[in-house]
């Protein structure tokens, strides 16, 4: 059997030269950036078409290369490289929550201090002296409605002391322990206090209903009544101090135990199912503040300053007395004695006529127009004798 180049080595040495022909042509061709063809050496501005057949070649399986290498990557790093992210991600799960928290935290934290800011600056701006106390507890049930505060007897709590809100009025001190005690809330149906209608100055008792409700017992129907009307403590009941506020009239019921008579539903201004801090009234003494202690002390100063000037008068009174022995009269009292007495002196009626009418007499006086200088003077009146 005959070798293959040997038996075609006509045709493979044909093939040989044109390859090298087309080749050589190719090296020599530009092609123009407008698809023109140009074998002039002078044109160099297009591209040789040896370089574009290689770049038509070797473009194809470049480009199947790079894009098998981005699919390889693309699985590598989303499917392969992903054996830790399981546990990464229930740590991340993990910090959130945990943020989530602190924020919740933190929330509640800025919360309460806004109202113990609220809370202090009420309490220094209030008349009366109180104790702040933070809730701790409440009863639970629907028929009692009480609360638990952590202050108690060791820190001067006492029984029927006044617990309020800046809002509003919220109870009173049922039972005080060592260092606890249980706020009466003026809902609760054994609860009361005194009330006055802002407008309508119509007087009340308050106390809770079945309902949980505030209301104004045994008033008289008046159509004067309308919501939205303040309610006020009356202080009558020696507990809240007066003008404390309660808060509006929510609506006018009739009482079904007795005809002619309401119950004027309120709305209290203190949450009173929301409650986390509030005062207890320890002393109704008023409290000054410094500028107005300030005040009060230069008042007393010009008040003990006048009793000064005025015992000193009085002293120097009863010095004259004793200077002037003549002037007093033991036989009067000493409201009623010549230095004492303001009342006016009696006037004379007609004066007394002299007995010897002299030149100095009134009415004795010269008549000057009918006097002549150097005459001695004629007196107007004529003497008269002795009988």
């Amino acid at each position: 059997m005959e070798p293959f180049f040997v038996r075609y080595r006509n045709l493979l040495v044909l093939l040989a030269l044109l390859a090298v022909q087309v080749v050589g042509l190719a090296v020599q061709v530009h092609r123009a950036d407008s698809g023109r063809m140009s074998l002039d050496p002078r044109d160099s501005g297009g591209v040789r078409l040896i370089r574009l057949w290689a770049s038509a070649f070797v473009s194809p399986p470049e480009r199947l290369i790079h894009s098998s290498g981005l699919d390889l990557l693309d699985l590598w790093q989303n499917y392969i490289d992903l054996r830790h992210v399981r546990q990464q991600n229930q740590d991340l799960q993990k910090t959130v929550d945990r943020l989530r928290l602190e924020q919740a935290a933190l929330l509640e934290d800025a919360r309460q201090g806004q109202r113990l800011q609220a809370l202090l600056h009420f309490q220094e701006t209030y008349l009366y002296k109180t104790l702040p106390a933070q809730v701790i507890g409440s009863s639970g049930t629907t028929q009692s409605r009480v609360l638990y505060i952590d202050k108690g007897t060791v820190d001067g709590l006492q029984h029927d002391m006044a617990v309020i809100t800046p809002d509003g009025i919220v109870g009173k001190v049922r039972d005080a322990f060592s260092h606890a005690s249980q706020i009466l809330v003026i809902n609760d149906q054994t609860s009361g206090a005194g009330v006055i209608l802002e407008t309508t100055r119509i007087r009340g008792i308050l106390r809770g209903n079945a309902q949980g409700q505030p209301q104004i017992v045994g008033i008289i129907a008046d159509n004067r009544i309308q919501p939205g009307e303040r309610v006020l403590t009356a202080g009558g009941d020696q507990i809240f101090p007066r003008g404390l506020p309660v808060g509006v009239v929510d609506k006018v019921v009739r009482d079904p135990q007795r005809d002619g008579f309401i119950n004027v539903i309120v709305k209290p201004y203190a949450k009173l199912d929301r409650l986390d801090e509030v005062l207890v009234i320890t002393s109704t003494q008023p409290r000054f503040s410094p500028d107005q202690q300030q005040d009060m002390a230069v008042s007393q100063a010009l008040k003990g300053a006048e009793v000064q000037q005025e015992e000193a008068q009085k002293k120097a009174s009863a010095i004259m007395a004793e200077r002037l022995p003549g002037l007093i009269d033991p036989n009067l009292p000493p409201d009623q004695q010549p230095l004492h007495d303001s009342t006016p002196p009696v006037p004379v009626a007609h004066p007394p006529q002299p007995l010897r009418p002299d030149r100095f007499t009134p009415g004795t006086a010269p008549d000057l127009q009918n006097s002549q200088p150097g005459a001695p003077a004629q007196s107007t009146q004529t003497p008269q004798r002795n009988p």
